[in-house]
């Protein structure tokens, strides 16, 4: 020990990455023209490519949009991409095409705020320290909680998940961040605003430990799809303190064990046009 520092920030803790997002969409096309061409993602080719379902690569992690309905998140995603000026270039240009829709968005000082024609919210920013070394990338998703509800879930991350969790107040309202590996995050903000009703979006996540959550997920009976393929899932989150129902958020968890961890995710490079085209900039690097 030095006598200045325990080294805390180099601990990333049991959840080691949040893969995915998911959200159903009713119509692949209009999917496609905001995720594609105006976000600047890219459409997986290799799984999930039928009209049932779109996979979205976003660096290291995806959109996964099951084509069937809507679902929106009681919050914001977070995103990091290389260029403010070029995704504000490529949202103006789509902005006539999805008039009649929930679509807009603004450049708020350091991020550009977004609202999907469906009316999900995404704060877009540049790679920077905040971020570590995310280029491109979801590095976190905040969820709207009701007041009260963020101490229980920061307890919840930490005892359960063995995630690293602090509590954060302002004005009266407090906010559960929760570290993922390296550079993600999860925020919980309480609100008085009042918060739709949970409709059954979900994210993904990687642990190196998978047993210590399943026992507690298991002896509380919240498992809602049981172990198979190296993973679970389950909805509700639980103060461990009390045995209180604090919020509702389905999460895939898989083991490092599933074939899925650390799959090569396929990113291209939006700038690349057939009027300025570059060999070998097809790829995002």
């Amino acid at each position: 020990m030095n006598g200045h520092s325990d080294y805390n920030e180099e601990d990333i803790g049991n959840v080691v990455l949040m893969e995915h997002v998911n959200l159903i969409v009713p119509d692949q096309q209009v999917a496609s023209l905001f995720y594609v061409v105006g976000m600047g993602f890219t459409r997986d080719p290799y799984l999930s490519v039928d009209l049932g379902n779109m996979w979205i690569n976003v660096g290291e992690q995806q959109f996964h949009l099951p084509t069937r309905g809507i679902q929106i998140i009681p919050g914001h995603i977070g995103v990091v991409t290389p260029s403010l000026d070029a995704l504000n270039s490529r949202l103006q240009a789509i902005e006539p095409r999805l008039q009649g829709t929930e679509f807009s968005w603004s450049h708020e000082g350091d991020h550009v705020a977004v609202t999907c024609p469906w009316g999900n919210h995404f704060r877009c920013y540049e790679p920077s320290e905040r971020f570590g070394d995310m280029r491109l990338g979801l590095p976190y998703v905040e969820f709207s909680t009701p007041r009260g509800a963020a101490a229980g879930i920061a307890r919840f991350y930490d005892q359960v998940f063995g995630a690293p969790s602090t509590l954060e107040s302002a004005d009266g309202a407090d906010t559960a961040r929760i570290s993922i590996g390296r550079n993600q995050w999860l925020r919980f903000a309480e609100t008085d605003d009042e918060i739709r009703p949970y409709d059954g979006h979900h994210i993904a996540v990687y642990v190196a430990n998978f047993s210590r959550p399943y026992a507690f997920l298991a002896r509380h009976e919240l498992v809602t799809e049981p172990v198979a393929n190296h993973q679970l899932r389950f909805q509700d989150i639980l103060d461990p303190d009390s045995g209180e129902h604090v919020f509702t958020l389905e999460h895939e968890v898989r083991s490092l064990r599933h074939l899925m961890y650390q799959r090569p995710m396929v990113n291209r490079d939006p700038t690349q046009t057939q009027r300025t085209y570059v060999r070998g900039r097809d790829g995002f690097i």
